[in-house]
């Protein structure tokens, strides 16, 4: 199949104008750089613009590895995988030590990530002031002027509502002191692990048609008063019931037959690794 199509399935200029716009959101880390987005053989907005940047980026020598809420087996990941595979014959796997591209909808690998490795994620709403205003123009705008108020105004009347910070996923932070970036729908209990990270992080929004990166050793704080610290999901006093983890994402599953409830690492592949 491999020779039915132009490598990686893209034409070669399409893969250049993505990866000018990925050069561009390199050097502006949490600008969100329009790009013309391409057809694929799936819908928009089941992750065409993660799938745009592999395409883009993966060469012959690569290894992929695709996740779906930090699983491999997702049918999301399996039939992504399939098809990158399918135009580039590149190696997969589902160690993230072993992957020099890492796939993602969802979570952030538990797994530390390299230089030398880059973890493209999936965004359907890539604009963090969309909740507060409606209007790209006028989004665009505030974001020129550092108008941030009424996202500031969001998280205070949670906090006044609830007493916390409600927002579970798509938590908002400040990148180099510059531009609000929705992190994609991750969980907050991954925000931390975008500060000063090692790896490349790229976000694409195939819907929306926006790039935006977050280079290695860049400074990425989660928005939080001063005298109410962000907070990442607690999971104190609970463990995989796999590998007895307590320091990972838990995804939390019911048994409807015996009404029991219990805990499991979100991220299957860190898992069987603890397992040995």
């Amino acid at each position: 199949m491999i020779d039915s199509y132009n490598y990686a399935f893209l034409d070669e200029g399409s893969k250049r104008e993505i990866r000018r716009s990925i050069l561009k959101a390199v050097a502006i880390p949490g600008y969100q750089v329009p790009f013309a987005s391409r057809e694929l053989p799936i819908g928009r907005g089941w992750g065409t613009g993660g799938i745009q940047l592999t395409l883009s980026l993966i060469g012959p020598d690569d290894t992929l590895k695709v996740i779906d809420q930090g699983s491999d087996e997702s049918v999301n990941a399996v039939n992504i995988k399939k098809f990158v595979k399918m135009c580039t014959n590149v190696l997969c796997t589902t160690r993230t030590q072993d992957a020099t591209i890492v796939q993602t909808r969802h979570r952030v690998p538990e797994v530390p990530m390299r230089n030398d490795q880059i973890l493209v994620l999936q965004v359907p709403i890539p604009e963090p002031l969309r909740i507060v205003e409606p209007k790209e123009e006028v989004t665009k705008r505030m974001h020129a002027e550092l108008d941030y108020a009424p996202i500031w105004l969001q998280l205070y009347e949670s906090l006044v509502k609830y007493g916390k910070v409600t927002i579970s996923t798509e938590y908002p932070c400040m990148v180099e002191d510059r531009y609000i970036m929705n992190p994609s729908p991750i969980p907050k209990f991954d925000n931390p692990k975008l500060h000063e990270a090692e790896c490349l992080y790229l976000f694409g929004a195939g819907r929306e048609k926006k790039i935006y990166a977050i280079p290695p050793h860049t400074k990425v704080v989660s928005l939080a008063f001063d005298d109410v610290p962000f907070e990442k999901e607690n999971f104190k006093g609970k463990k995989c019931r796999l590998c007895g983890s307590t320091d990972t994402y838990l995804d939390e599953i019911y048994d409807a037959v015996t009404g029991e409830r219990y805990y499991q690492c979100s991220d299957t592949s860190y898992c069987k690794e603890v397992r040995g």
